[in-house]
């Protein structure tokens, strides 16, 4: 329908009006955490953006790793390898050993963090599972420093071999620390894989940890 200039104008002039007042309403606040500054973006590439996480643990010297044949585990049976290794060290050796480790041991898996010259956790790692660990022990003639276990170690062709690995602690309590830690680890380790239906057999904790026997000494 036809309308006049002066009415048509007036219409305009009421519909922009209109969108106007639609456009400046007040708006409600965003939420609070919508405005928070960033704290973890970096442009600048010549800084890096990853900060030394902090790893708890305790420091020791990685003696190494030897294979052992022995399938009896029981008490005494780290002796033998661990004084291969022992030996092995103590031809290097000047005065102490310097910490050049950080053992950590979780419900699950154990971490040895290796540490640079400076005592600095690095990214390399070495992870043990703990319910592939048959038996550990800080009760050992050579030192009472010295902590110890035995691990199953899966190859390539999915056979397994033995390795006894050793640390020597900057104590003997630190040793048995370890010791008492890893047989923690070992009880949360056969719980859960007994709730989960990996254990059938009918075995106490008890029974079994003699797989995993951490003497006191």
């Amino acid at each position: 329908m036809w309308q006049p200039a002066t009415e048509r104008l007036q219409h305009f002039q009421t519909m922009l009006k209109s969108k106007l007042n639609v456009l400046t309403l007040k708006k409600e606040p965003l939420p609070a955490v919508i405005f928070h500054e960033p704290e973890a973006i970096e442009l600048c590439t010549t800084t890096p953006l990853m900060k030394t996480r902090a790893h708890s643990g305790c420091k020791v010297t990685y003696l190494g790793k030897v294979s052992t044949t022995s399938m009896q585990f029981l008490s005494g049976c780290t002796e033998k390898p661990v004084i291969e290794l022992w030996k092995k060290h103590t031809l290097a050796r000047e005065d102490i050993f310097p910490a050049n480790a950080l053992l950590e041991i979780r419900p699950f898996q154990v971490w040895l963090h290796h540490l640079d010259h400076k005592g600095e956790a690095t990214v390399h790692m070495d992870t043990f599972q703990v319910a592939r660990i048959a038996y550990c022990t800080a009760d050992h003639t050579v030192s009472p420093n010295i902590f110890a276990w035995v691990y199953r170690e899966i190859n390539d062709d999915l056979s397994y071999q033995m390795d006894c690995h050793a640390v020597e602690c900057e104590s003997k309590l630190e040793a048995k620390k370890l010791a008492h830690a890893m047989m923690e680890a070992f009880k949360k380790t056969f719980h859960s894989m007994k709730s989960d239906g990996r254990i059938h057999r009918n075995s106490s904790s008890e029974e079994v940890s003699q797989e995993l026997e951490s003497d006191d000494g």
